[in-house]
C-alpha cells in the first residue's frame, strides 16, 4: 500500500505532494514502519547529547514544525526543522519546485516559505508537554526574512524564542533563494555573526549547540576561512552542504535548467568532496553532518568516512520512501562491522586521515 501511495504522489506537482505526504503522516499511515533500536554500533554522544543512530531528515521537509514526533518514529536518530523566519512568509512565486526524475534531483526555489516563528513556537510549546515523545533529537534550522532590515537580529529573534525546545540550533546562511543570503558566508560577515549570536546565548542563558549549514559552491579560500573562523568562533557543527547553484552536465531531466538550489544525486560527490577539506581545514575538532545526495547505506559510509559523524537525507526520501530510513541504518551497520569497526565513531574521517 505505501508503495502504491509513494508512486501515486510522485505523479502530482511537487508541492501538493509533498502537503499530502505531511497530511499522511499525520495520520499514522506509516508509523507501522519498523527501525533500529538501541544498536551501539551506531549510537553516538555528540555535543552530550545521545543521538541512538546516525541518519536524520534534513531541514525542509518539515518547515513549520507538524510531523516532528511522526518522522522521528520513522526510525531517524534526529530531525531538523526549518527554515523558520521571525515573521510569516510565501517564499518565490510558483512553480517553484521541480523534480528531475531521471536524475534522482530537485531543483528548488522556494525562499524560506513558512509560517513563522510564533507558529512554530506555538506546536514546540504543545509538543513538550506530551509525556510520551518518541526517543530522538530535534534540531531547528533558523533564517532571515527575505524584506529584513537586520540580518542578524532576525536569527537572535529566532534563537530566543525557539531555542528551549531544540536540542540544537542550525545558522541558515546558505540558501540560494534568498537574496544575498550567501554573502553572510563571507569571513568578516560570518565572525560578526557568530560573535553577536554568542552574546546573546551568554546574556541569555542559551546553552544549546550552534551550528552553520554552508553551500557546495564554496571557493578554496571561502572553505579555509569558514573552517578558520568556526574554529576561532567556537562553532560546534557544521553541515555540509545546502543545496548547489551549478548543473553538472550529467542532468539529462527536462527541468535541469530551472532556477534554483540542486539537490539529490549530482550533488553527492561536490558535497562529500567539501565534507573531506572540511574535516582537513578544522582539523577534525569539529562535528561534520553530511548531507547530499544519500540513497544507500555505502553512500552514508562514505560521508562517514569523508570526516561525517552524523548525515541527514531529504531528496532519498522523495525518490526512496521511508524504507530507505531503516535500510541506509541496516547497511550501515554492516559496512562498520565488516570493516571491523565497534561504533561509527572510530570510522569518522577515516579515509581523510
Amino acid at each position: 500500500m505505501i508503495r502504491i501511495i509513494l508512486a501515486f504522489l510522485r505523479f502530482l506537482p511537487p508541492e501538493f505532494s509533498h502537503f499530502l505526504t505531511l497530511l499522511s503522516l499525520k495520520s499514522g499511515m506509516f508509523k507501522n514502519v519498523s527501525r533500529i533500536r538501541n544498536n551501539q554500533v551506531l549510537h553516538q554522544v555528540i555535543w552530550n547529547i545521545e543521538f541512538e543512530n546516525p541518519l536524520g531528515l534534513a531541514a525542509g521537509f518539515d518547515k513549520n514544525a507538524e510531523v516532528i514526533n511522526e518522522t522521528l518514529d520513522l526510525g531517524f536518530g534526529f530531525v531538523e526543522v526549518g527554515t523558520v523566519t521571525p515573521k510569516p512568509q510565501y517564499g518565490n512565486a510558483k512553480p517553484r519546485v521541480f523534480r528531475l526524475n531521471q536524475d534522482k534531483a530537485i531543483i528548488n526555489h522556494l525562499g524560506f516559505n513558512n509560517l513563522g516563528m510564533q507558529s512554530m513556537k506555538k506546536k514546540l510549546i504543545k509538543r513538550s508537554q506530551n509525556p510520551y515523545l518518541p526517543f530522538g533529537i530535534l534540531g531547528i534550522n533558523i533564517g532571515k526574512n527575505y524584506d529584513t532590515k537586520k540580518d542578524f537580529e532576525d536569527y537572535i529573534e529566532c534563537i530566543n524564542n525557539l531555542g528551549p525546545y531544540a536540542d540544537y540550533l542550525v545558522i541558515n546562511i546558505s540558501s540560494p533563494n534568498t537574496p544575498k543570503l550567501r554573502e553572510l558566508q563571507h569571513r568578516e560577515n560570518l565572525e560578526e555573526l557568530i560573535n553577536i549570536v554568542k552574546k546573546n546565548n551568554d546574556l541569555n542563558k542559551i546553552s544549546k549547540p550552534i551550528l552553520i549549514k554552508i553551500a557546495p559552491d564554496l571557493n578554496d579560500q571561502q572553505k579555509r576561512d569558514i573552517a578558520l573562523t568556526s574554529l576561532a568562533q567556537g562553532i560546534d557543527g557544521i553541515i555540509i552542504s545546502n543545496t548547489s547553484i551549478s548543473r553538472p552536465k550529467t542532468l539529462f531531466s527536462k527541468h535541469k535548467d530551472e532556477i534554483g538550489g540542486l539537490s539529490g544525486k549530482p550533488i553527492f560527490l561536490p558535497s562529500t568532496n567539501l565534507l573531506k577539506e572540511m574535516f582537513i581545514y578544522t582539523g577534525g575538532r569539529i562535528p561534520l553532518i553530511g548531507v547530499g545526495g544519500i540513497t544507500t547505506g555505502k553512500d552514508a559510509y562514505e560521508k562517514i568516512k569523508s570526516g561525517a559523524s552524523l548525515i541527514q537525507i531529504y531528496t532519498g526520501l522523495v525518490f526512496e520512501g521511508p524504507k530507505a530510513i531503516n535500510k541506509i541504518n541496516s547497511e550501515l551497520i554492516y559496512l562498520l562491522q565488516a570493516d571491523g569497526y565497534g561504533n561509527i565513531s572510530e570510522a569518522v574521517g577515516a579515509d581523510v586521515q
